[in-house]
C-alpha cells in the first residue's frame, strides 16, 4: 500500500521542518501523518511511510497505554502468548455469552486477533513480557469495577459474568472462581486440595473474577513471576493476607487443552512453577490465620 501525495507532502514537509531544526511543526506533522492513517520513520536519505496499525504494538510494559473501551463493570484480562486460534474461540465464546469488555495483551506476533477489535475488545501486542508483569499493567490499563483473570484455554459454555458480578455485588468476596482450593497443611503447604464449592483459600486463573480495587491494594500478581503456574496461588494468598476472602462455585466454562502447561518446555515450566511456589512457601507457609475455615 503506497501512501498517497497528500500523506507524502506532510512527509517531505516534515523532512524540512527537521532539517530547519523546527522540532515543533516536526511534531505537528507527524501527528497529522499518524490522524491520516499512517506511521513515519527516519531512515538514511529521506523518510519510511508505512500503514497505521490497527493496534499498539509496544516494546515496554510501561507504555501501555489505558484501553479505550465502553464504559462496563467487568473486563477479561488476557495474556496470549501464541496459540492464537485458540484465543479466538475463547473470546468469541465470551462475546457470545456475555456483554463484558475484554484487554488482549498479546504476548508476540497478535496476527489474527485484530479480527476481534471492537469498541468492548482491545488489543495490545508487545515483543515479550513476563506474566505477573503483564497481569498488573492490564489491571492498570483498564477501569472497570471487577476484572476476570482468565486463560485463553477457557471457553464460555453460558455466562459467568453475571453470576460472578452477583456474588463480588454483595461484597462478602473479593474474588469469585471456577476452580480453588484449601492449602494441605499435612504435608506444610506443598498443595492443594480441591474441596468443591464454597470459601477457598486459593482460586485458580483459568477463570478467576476479582474486585480490581482489592487486586490493585494488596499490589497484584508477584512481578518476578515471569510463568503463570503457582503465580495464581500466591495472588490468591495475598488476597487472603488482605482480608480478603474467595468463593469457588459452579460456573458455565470449559476447559481445553491448557497449552502454557502442556506445550511449555519441561525444563522452564517445572523450574519457574518451582521458583513461584517456593515464594509462596517463603511468605506465607505457617500463617494459618489467613486461610479460610477447613472442610
Amino acid at each position: 500500500m503506497s501512501a498517497p501525495d497528500s500523506v507524502i507532502e506532510l512527509a517531505e514537509a516534515r523532512q524540512a521542518a527537521r532539517a530547519n531544526k523546527d522540532f515543533a511543526l516536526a511534531d505537528s506533522l507527524r501527528d497529522q501523518i499518524f490522524a491520516a492513517g499512517f506511521e513515519i520513520a527516519d531512515i538514511a536519505g529521506g523518510f519510511e511511510l508505512t500503514p497505521k496499525s490497527r493496534y499498539p504494538i509496544i516494546e515496554k510494559l510501561r507504555d501501555l497505554k489505558p484501553f479505550n473501551l465502553a464504559a462496563n463493570e467487568m473486563t477479561a484480562l488476557l495474556v496470549v502468548e501464541g496459540f492464537i486460534e485458540d484465543a479466538l474461540t475463547c473470546i468469541n465464546s465470551i462475546k457470545a455469552n456475555s456483554s463484558c469488555n475484554i484487554a488482549i495483551l498479546s504476548n508476540g506476533p497478535a496476527g489474527a486477533l485484530v479480527d476481534v477489535i471492537d469498541q468492548r475488545t482491545g488489543l495490545v501486542e508487545i515483543a515479550e513480557t513476563g506474566y505477573g508483569e503483564a497481569i498488573n499493567a492490564l489491571l492498570k490499563s483498564v477501569e472497570s469495577k471487577y476484572v476476570i483473570l482468565m486463560d485463553p484455554s477457557t471457553t464460555f459454555t453460558g455466562d459467568p459474568v453475571s453470576l460472578a458480578i452477583a456474588e463480588l455485588d454483595k461484597g462478602k468476596f473479593v474474588a469469585v472462581g471456577w476452580k480453588g482450593g484449601l492449602v494441605n497443611l499435612a504435608d506444610d503447604w506443598r498443595s492443594t486440595e480441591d474441596k468443591g464449592d464454597g470459601e477457598v483459600d486459593v482460586l485458580f486463573s483459568y477463570f478467576m473474577a476479582v474486585d480490581r480495587g482489592a487486586a490493585l491494594e494488596v499490589g497484584g500478581m508477584n512481578q518476578r513471576a515471569i510463568y503463570y503456574r503457582n503465580a495464581d496461588l500466591e495472588f490468591s494468598l495475598k488476597l487472603r493476607h488482605g482480608s480478603g476472602r474467595l468463593l469457588q462455585m459452579q460456573l458455565p466454562l470449559e476447559q481445553g487443552r491448557h497449552h502454557g502447561y502442556h506445550d511449555a518446555d519441561p525444563a522452564y515450566r517445572e523450574v519457574q512453577s518451582k521458583k513461584n511456589y517456593d515464594r509462596i512457601l517463603e511468605r506465607f507457609r505457617g500463617k494459618e490465620a489467613i486461610l479460610s475455615p477447613r472442610r
